[in-house]
């Protein structure tokens, strides 16, 4: 079986020989072009991993991460720069928007061990391209089916506290997460059908499936001796309705659970779409003793005013500051400011995407009260979920 190919661009002669180094090491084939607009003119799109310089005489980084997106480059990137680290972040979001696959960033001057471990850390297929089987957005029909057949399933991702006051120590949390189990792909990420029901006026029918099967299944557990807070993401078009109060005391009643063991998550962008009448809803939903959270909050464009607006009690830390904050200064000033943000608002602060034990540490050290994310637990389905908690309560 062949090497992946790394492709080294940087004008620098013996730092893209330093790279090349390490990548060859890291078992990659690797070439290396020095002049980008050479890189332009024959590069056949063959590349797994392009290391990209963005300050370069001639064609820069920037222009090349624009001809890679016209291209539709499928190789993944990681930009180097010794410039400003503002710069590398704009370029990073840049990379991002034009839909490339960014795979990580080093600021110059970087140690061997440090690219080693990002190159180390690669997932690369080594299989024909163009011979892999993608599944495809389903057809709105598939998915009406899907949803009247109950082919829909929750997994429950655990929150942990990271603080030791009594309530959050004691309390048990999770987020539900819709699966689609189909009966040929087998289990199908959100990601392939949520913009379809969205799309196809399927949305609403899809979030009160999931609710439904989600209370039932906290009424269960309680039954069981365990109390459980439930966090469930609103769409933009759910909170469109005047009467989303009425229907969520209504379906919180049914399953005889308190209103405060619901978390609805809701995103900036949702939140901005109708905005009176998203402020008319929420507002109603906080006095009925619903518990809200801001979602993927500081990447949208106006945080701070939603914050002030709408009656949020909960803030979830975006994974992107979250996975970025050991090595990059600003991602943790950021993290940080939210947290203290939250509690001057008297708002808990969830951190979504820890992968790391040193992460968590640095969370617990700024206060963080709660975090989500694989070092604790992948969604589980829900018959994991109670052993699971029973298995963490044992270790603490």
């Amino acid at each position: 079986m062949s090497l992946p190919k790394l492709i080294v661009i940087d004008d620098e002669i013996d730092m893209a020989g330093f790279v090349s180094d390490v990548a060859t090491q890291a078992g990659f084939d690797v070439a290396q072009f020095h002049n980008a607009g050479i890189f332009k003119e024959k590069y056949n799109k063959s590349a797994d991993v392009i290391i990209l310089d963005l300050i370069m005489p001639g064609v820069d980084g920037i222009e090349i991460i624009r001809y890679l997106a016209e291209i539709k480059s499928n190789a993944l990137l990681i930009l180097i720069s010794g410039f400003d680290s503002g710069v590398l972040h704009s370029a990073q979001t840049l990379a991002t928007e034009h839909g490339l696959n960014f795979a990580g960033s080093l600021n110059k001057p970087f140690r061997a061990s440090e690219l080693g471990e990002l190159l180390n850390g690669l997932s690369i297929t080594q299989k024909n391209k163009h011979s892999n089987i993608h599944i495809k957005p389903p057809p709105a029909d598939e998915l009406r089916s899907a949803i009247a057949n109950n082919q829909l399933v929750v997994y429950y991702q655990p929150k942990v506290a990271l603080n030791n006051s009594p309530e959050e120590s004691t309390m048990t949390a999770v987020e539900a997460l819709v699966r689609w189990q189909h009966p040929e792909h087998g289990l199908i990420s959100p990601d392939l059908f949520v913009p379809t029901a969205e799309k196809n006026g399927l949305i609403d029918d899809l979030t009160w499936t999931v609710l439904e099967q989600a209370l039932a299944q906290c009424m269960h557990w309680r039954d069981q001796g365990l109390i459980m807070q439930l966090a469930i993401n609103m769409s933009a078009q759910t909170l469109k309705e005047l009467s989303l109060p009425e229907k969520m005391g209504q379906i919180i009643q049914k399953y005889d659970l308190e209103p405060s063991q619901l978390v609805l998550e809701i995103t900036e962008t949702a939140l901005m779409q109708e905005l009176v009448k998203s402020l008319d809803i929420l507002t109603r939903l906080r006095m009925k003793g619903f518990c809200l959270s801001i979602d993927d909050f500081g990447t949208g464009y106006s945080s701070l005013v939603q914050l002030h607006r709408a009656p949020f009690s909960e803030i979830k830390i975006d994974r992107s500051f979250v996975s970025e904050m050991e090595t990059d200064s600003e991602a943790a000033a950021i993290v940080e400011t939210i947290i203290m943000l939250g509690h001057k608002l008297n708002m808990k602060t969830v951190a979504e995407g820890v992968e790391t034990l040193s992460c968590q540490k640095a969370l617990t050290a700024l206060g963080c009260d709660r975090a989500q994310g694989y070092l604790f637990s992948r969604p589980l389905p829900a018959d994991k979920v109670s052993p699971w908690f029973t298995t963490q309560a044992e270790q603490t």
